[in-house]
């Protein structure tokens, strides 16, 4: 097959990518990049006239036409880049090329828009990068399908047989090379025969030579073999009589093995009894020790009934004010009162089976408002999380769930952290942990909100103000 003349563009030169003609290196590049096929052989008037198919192109022109897209998409403004191919726009261009080739050859078939920004892109900026050599027919072929050239059918179809001429001349090359390769080592091999015959034959003349010298030493060794058996079945004579004693010594030491091994079975034995019976002991003294404690239970509740029947006869109730009650100038914090400093806030935080109750947002945004909600979540169920580690109360705090778009932050030992449902407040997640509490566990809600203050201290829990809340949170 003969190669066919490729089209010249422009000049003569081609870009890297056959978008325009350009100038040399010394000269100024032309005002604007036009790309005018002009075959020099005959184009074949039906594959000129008849579109490209996108599916049919040879592989060759196909990739050069995917590194040419994928050159200019990383560069492309985001509005021109579909929206199928956004993905791919980090990488780099190879990569690009490599991954993405088929999306880019499906997104340029079927997007005349994104053809013609390849196209546009590359005509401005890429202009004059490289000139290729005269004979790259497949940057021809794909800068002809990407601008939609008439002849784009026959300037493929030339690339393709130039491809293929091409590949045929690379393969006789390579056969001609072998022929060379071959036909050096087949003289190489020829002078080695001669050699190896030449040796061969002095190697026949020492070898006769030695064979002599082994007959005698044969000869020699023969001798040394028949006083060597001599020697050996006196030896084997010897050995036998050893052999006999060691296994009358064996059959002694292996008696007395079988005799210790009895007796640390027997001591073994023993040792499981004594264990058994320290097992029954320590189980009797258990036993023992629980019968004496329910004894002792019975006789408690003999003396406690008949301390109580004795109390209800004499009529000692034991009720009313008792002496500290009656002390004036003082008094005690009462349910549903509203703890304002932090010593009253401290003395609360050490009720025992005390429920903390927290109006999240609230606190947080009085706290650090400057924070995304995000990170005033995170940062306030951090401190909180502190609190119920050092104080041992059980800290519930509760965020409107609306707005929560990323995964809440989880609570710790101590700590509940609660989201409302959708079209339910905070506000009355709060109202209703409070009533859920049973009559007489003290309750504390931390909020600024007035109106859910009001309504949890007529349930008899204590509220204490988010400022004061923080300012204990910011202590050690």
């Amino acid at each position: 097959m003969s190669a066919q003349p490729e089209p010249s563009y422009g000049d003569g030169r081609r870009d890297r990518f056959g978008l325009g003609g350009v100038e040399s290196a010394t000269s100024s590049p032309s005002p604007g990049p036009v790309l005018e096929p002009a075959p020099e052989a005959e184009p074949d008037p039906e594959i000129d006239a008849a579109p490209v198919d996108w599916d049919r192109l040879p592989d060759p022109v196909r990739g050069r036409i995917a590194e040419s897209a994928a050159t200019a998409l990383g560069e492309l403004p985001g509005p021109d880049v579909p929206a199928r191919l956004r993905r791919f726009v980090r990488f780099a261009p190879a990569k690009r090329a490599k991954l993405a080739a088929g999306p880019l050859l499906r997104e340029l078939t079927g997007s005349q828009a994104f053809r013609a920004s390849v196209v546009a892109w590359w005509d401005e900026h890429r202009t004059g990068e490289l000139v290729v050599a005269a004979d790259d027919g497949l940057t021809a072929a794909a800068a002809a399908v990407l601008r939609g050239v008439p002849q784009a059918a026959q300037i493929v179809a030339d690339a393709a047989r130039v491809g293929e001429t091409g590949e045929l001349r690379a393969e006789l090359d390579a056969a001609l090379s072998r022929v060379d390769k071959l036909t050096a080592e087949l003289e190489r091999m020829r002078g080695e025969l001669t050699e190896a015959r030449a040796q061969t034959r002095e190697a026949g003349s020492e070898r006769e030579h030695e064979y002599q010298q082994l007959r005698r030493r044969v000869s020699e060794q023969g001798a040394r073999l028949r006083a060597a058996a001599e020697a050996q079945a006196v030896a084997e004579e010897a050995a036998e009589t050893t052999r006999a004693a060691a296994t009358s010594q064996l059959a002694k030491a292996a008696e007395e093995v079988e005799r210790e091994r009895a007796r640390a079975e027997s001591e073994r034995e023993r040792a499981d009894r004594a264990a058994a019976e320290v097992q029954a002991a320590r189980q009797a003294a258990r036993e023992a020790r629980q019968a004496d404690e329910v004894r002792l239970a019975l006789l408690l509740d003999t003396v406690g009934g008949a301390v109580d029947g004795l109390r209800r006869e004499l009529g000692v109730t034991g009720g009313g004010p008792r002496p500290g009650d009656l002390v004036t100038g003082a008094s005690v914090l009462r349910r549903g009162a509203a703890v304002e400093s932090q010593a009253a806030l401290d003395a609360v935080l050490a009720v025992p089976a005390l429920h903390l109750v927290v109006d999240g947002y609230n606190v947080s945004k009085t706290g650090y408002p400057e924070l995304p909600l995000a990170d005033q979540r995170s940062r306030l169920v951090g401190q909180l999380a502190a609190l119920a580690a050092r104080t041992g109360a059980e800290i519930t705090v509760v965020f409107d769930g609306a707005g929560v778009v990323t995964a809440p932050p989880r609570g710790s030992r101590g700590l509940r952290v609660l989201f409302s449902d959708p079209g339910v407040l905070a506000d009355d997640v709060i109202r209703s942990l409070v009533a859920a509490e049973p009559e007489g566990r003290p309750v504390l809600v931390a909020t600024a909100d007035r109106a859910v203050v009001n309504s949890v201290r007529k349930r008899g829990a204590y509220a204490v103000p988010s400022v004061v809340l923080l300012t204990r949170l910011g202590r050690p």
